[in-house]
């Protein structure tokens, strides 16, 4: 059903249009993940949409009585109202239709007229139908259950509305707009503010809901697990593209591609004829000529395509680390009763990236200071390899001077090989280029400093980045930028970071702080969603019996999610539980020297070794998720 239309509608600032003739629709059911560069314009239009900005020109319709919701920015709350009054306010209108109910079920019990009372008896139906519809007698229930689901506690729901943090705040919003349940939502940025276990709780809450939205974030995981369609709003104009945020990517740069290939095929058909013309405009060809240059004149000719691109971000060679970069046993970090972390143990292979993620406070910037050696552990060994220069990122960019222009700041202390081109040929590798490299640091946007501070890594020779939250001044495109480059750099990289999608991307091992404990998983955020998934699931149907762990007893290998009840088919054949460990242990060892393999230079020097190897480790990875499915279900119904 249509819900929303958009026609011709335009919008500019000091006569720069930010987008023109914007047609698009919104049908039930679609979850509309909306992109574009920062400043195209998406909350303008947004805006627009719920009727708090006009366009310069055209049209937005709301259809068959549809209702639309947008999350504020800022929150205004009455005085003296509670958490549960002001979301359960969200209800007002059918709070309004229950009061009605009641005044009407009064008089339908006092009626005596038989033609008042088969009114009121007519009405009646119809207001119970609403609202059993609506489950108007459910609402302290859906109340209660939204606000937990964005991490409010029970002994919350009594506070004033107002005495709650900013970020509290916005949560709060976003809970009277889901609610609300408009047949159109629109969310700007929904997930800020918001710890993992609660994004994915609003993941999966707006996954199963029936409405319209249209959904602006950076968040790439967020869209990629919300939308189901996606509109790019670039050069003034809406692209839309089928399925999710992964689908657009690979649309849009097959789009991109398709286009660029006719309008290549084009100029040279063009160039062809005008050499053809050039030759031929004199003498018995005159006339062949200059029918083609009719012909010419007559053909519809394409635009070069373009499409959103982050910077051009490149790291520059490095020098060789040794073989292993850290090597940590059993670490143990305690401030007092507070423990951070204990027992951690893990390798760090020169030329790898791990991933470091965890709910703020929880000990991840200690983890960092303690393999750079500026905190001491309480207990356990910590080792550097041989020729290992670290470069810190911290979040404030404390390695730029802000009073200095972006030439001076990244500059080497008393290096006199470097010049002036050499500087601006390395900040325009992180695209940084012309006036801005003369602009103080101070001055920049989040983005441009993240790229000079990385390329302020880059010149002080590091070949081990350790890099604290580094997408969080990044849009979408630059976060795509610096991924590549990363997967492309020569040394070997740290990050810290609640960006799942570019862990996904980046990391090949990781360490998890969840629950007060820590856990190494050797690959992305993928594989560790897939081991929290199956030991949830194995959690349920064991009675809390856990899946075994590898001989570094932090460590854990990818499985899948396949829980059955006790009674379910077998999937695989009858094995012992502790069969399945051991060959889990040794799948897991064959994985852990097939890695190691590929961590000498040797066997890159041999093409069919080098294939060979990667073939084997995939094939042991799969083996081993299979072995965990097996395990799983040995768990469960071997009892």
């Amino acid at each position: 059903m249509l819900l929303l239309s958009c026609t011709n509608v335009s919008r500019g600032y000091d006569a720069t249009p930010l987008f023109e003739d914007v047609e698009f629709e919104v049908h039930a059911g679609e979850r509309v993940g909306f992109v574009g560069p920062n400043g195209a314009g998406k909350t303008t239009l947004l805006r627009i949409l719920a009727g708090l900005d006009e366009p310069d020109s055209g049209k937005v319709t709301l259809h068959a009585g549809a209702r639309l919701g947008i999350l504020q920015q800022v929150a205004e709350f009455p005085n003296g109202h509670t958490l549960f009054e002001e979301a359960k306010s969200a209800f007002d209108e059918l709070l309004a239709t229950q009061r009605e109910f009641e005044r009407v079920a009064e008089e339908l019990a006092t009626s005596t007229d038989e033609t008042q009372h088969k009114q009121l008896s007519a009405t009646f139906d119809r207001l119970t139908e609403l609202l059993r519809h609506h489950d108007a007698f459910e609402l302290d229930h859906k109340v209660e259950g939204v606000l937990a689901g964005l991490g409010f506690k029970a002994r919350d729901l009594a506070r004033d509305a107002n005495t709650f943090s900013g970020g509290q705040q916005r949560r709060l919003l976003l809970a009277k707009v889901l609610l609300a349940a408009p047949d159109v939502m629109l969310l700007d940025e929904p997930s800020n503010h918001l710890d993992i276990d609660t994004t994915r709780w609003l993941e999966n809450y707006l996954a199963q809901q029936p409405e319209g939205m249209l959904v602006v974030s950076h968040d790439r995981y967020f869209l990629d697990k919300v939308t189901n369609k996606t509109f790019e709003l670039h050069q003034r104009k809406i692209t839309s593209y089928p399925g999710s945020f992964k689908q657009y990517v690979r649309l849009r740069d097959e789009k991109y591609e398709r286009e660029l290939k006719e309008f290549t095929t084009q100029q040279e058909y063009i160039d062809k004829q005008e050499e053809f013309i050039r030759r031929a405009h004199y003498g018995q060809l005159a006339k062949q000529a200059q029918s083609r240059v009719k012909a010419l004149d007559r053909m519809d000719r394409l635009d070069k395509p373009t499409k959103v691109s982050g910077p051009h971000i490149a790291f520059s060679e490095v020098a060789r680390s040794g073989d292993t970069v850290f090597h940590t046993e059993d670490l143990t970090k305690r401030y007092g009763e507070k423990k951070l972390f204990e027992n951690l143990s893990f390798d760090l292979p020169r030329g790898k990236r791990l991933g470091i993620m965890g709910a703020n406070g929880c000990g991840k910037t200690t983890l960092l200071r303690i393999l750079l050696g500026e905190e001491e552990a309480t207990s356990g060994l910590v080792q550097r390899g041989h020729l290992v220069f670290p470069g810190y990122l911290d979040q404030h960019l404390a390695i730029l001077d802000p009073e200095k222009t972006v030439m001076r700041a990244v500059w080497p202390d008393d290096d006199p090989q470097h010049t002036e081109q050499k500087m601006r040929d390395l900040l325009g590798s992180f695209g940084l280029h012309g006036e801005i490299v003369e602009h103080t640091i101070k001055s920049l946007s989040g983005g441009e400093r993240s790229r000079a501070a990385l390329a302020k890594l880059t010149v002080n020779g590091a070949n081990l980045l350790i890099l604290d939250e580094p997408t969080n001044h990044l849009d979408i495109w630059a976060c795509d930028s610096l991924e590549q480059a990363l997967k492309e750099y020569e040394g070997t990289c740290i990050v810290v970071s609640h960006d799942r999608y570019f862990l996904n991307r980046v990391a090949d091992l990781m360490i998890v702080f969840a629950d007060g404990t820590t856990e190494v998983v050797y690959g992305n955020y993928d594989t560790y969603e897939l081991l929290r998934n199956a030991r949830e699931q194995a959690d349920k149907a064991s009675g809390g019996r856990k899946p075994p762990e590898s001989d570094k007893g932090n460590t854990r290998a990818p499985t899948t999610s396949d829980a059955k009840t006790a009674k379910a088919k077998r999937k695989f054949p009858y094995r012992k539980v502790p069969d399945l460990e051991a060959d889990i242990a040794n799948t897991e060892k064959k994985i852990a020297t097939l890695e190691a393999a590929l961590q000498t230079a040797d066997v890159y020097k041999d093409a069919t070794r080098l294939r060979d190897t990667m073939a084997d480790l995939d094939k042991s990875k799969d083996a081993l998720a299979r072995l965990y499915q097996h395990w799983e279900e040995a768990v469960e119904l071997n009892g």
